[in-house]
């Protein structure tokens, strides 16, 4: 017997009462409504992006509740956030950024909420590197597995310490999913190390995978910085197209939150074809290519391998 105080006015149900299988199910689901609401939903979690939305979520399974303030193929450097953010952060229990300068609006944000709950840096401990040609820091680390394990250990290290009681069970989904990205890094260094090192040039939108290109030895270049704030100048796209004359780059891509026009613009001038998108800082939609941070680089690393040999 369960009690259900204050629902459609009954005191008691007994699932004995009803021999029908449909009524079984409706019985189960008004049982499911008398839980307390905090029980339903699940430790109240806010991400920045939608890649650390799908991370988050994969450590916290069914005891987080997970919402991404920028959604997939949307673009997290140029994100304004809206009064319903702010409501929902100020609602959260903890909240999941990236760090190392990827999100310019978060101190905003976190002041108009009043958040107090606890902010995970998912970048923490991480060694940075510095994006093309610049002195700014490259915040895109999770498109190494090795970085992004620091990502997995920051991300159980704050849900443990808004749910003590989950510990056991965040432990234990961070550990599987980090031997997932093990495996996935070991099948890509065997996939990259089967095209010499001099033949390993890509051009992207932006310059968002500095970190995939520091763990194979792959050389990205494009015509805007770490930050699609940034505008691409006349002078650097002149530049890049010599480079790719003389280079004899064969992958140029675009990328799936960027807009197309100043890539078509350059793989034209010069004489290059534009291959594919790739997936930097967003997923995909749901039943997309690239709906998890593990599709995302399992279908980057397969695009990119496809233009390059």
């Amino acid at each position: 017997m369960v009690l259900c105080h204050g629902i459609f006015g009954l005191d008691t149900l007994k699932v004995e009462d009803y021999g029908k299988p449909d009524m079984k199910k409706i019985v189960s689901l008004l049982l499911l409504l008398c839980l307390p609401l905090s029980a339903l939903a699940g430790v109240r979690v806010v991400t920045s992006f939608s890649v650390l939305a799908d991370l988050t979520r994969q450590v916290g399974g069914d005891r987080v509740s997970v919402v991404s303030l920028v959604g997939p193929d949307q673009d997290a450097h140029v994100f304004q956030p809206s009064p319903s953010d702010v409501k929902q952060l100020s609602g959260a229990q903890v909240f999941v950024v990236n760090g190392l300068g990827m999100e310019g609006w978060l101190g905003r944000l976190t002041r108009s909420a009043g958040f107090k709950g606890v902010t995970v840096v998912a970048s923490r401990g991480v060694q940075p590197i510095k994006g093309i040609g610049e002195e700014l820091i490259d915040p895109h680390a999770w498109h190494d597995p090795q970085r992004l394990q620091l990502y997995v250990k920051n991300i159980e290290a704050g849900l443990s310490k808004a749910d003590p009681a989950g510990a056991a069970v965040y432990h234990q989904r961070a550990h599987a999913f980090s031997l997932r990205v093990t495996a996935l890094d070991q099948w890509a260094s065997t996939q990259f190390a089967s095209v010499p090192a001099a033949q390993r040039k890509v051009v992207t939108s932006h310059d968002a995978f500095g970190y995939l290109g520091h763990r194979y030895q792959i050389r990205f270049l494009s015509p805007q910085g770490v930050s699609t704030e940034s505008e691409a100048s006349a002078m650097g796209v002149a530049k890049l197209v010599r480079q790719l004359r003389t280079e004899k780059v064969k992958a140029i891509f675009f990328e799936s939150m960027t807009d197309q026009h100043l890539l078509k613009q350059i793989a034209n001038e010069a004489h290059v074809r534009v291959s594919d998108k790739l997936y930097s800082d967003a997923l995909s939609v749901p039943g997309g290519p690239a709906d998890s941070w593990e599709k995302m680089f399992r279908y980057n690393v397969t695009t990119i391998m496809r233009s390059l040999k």
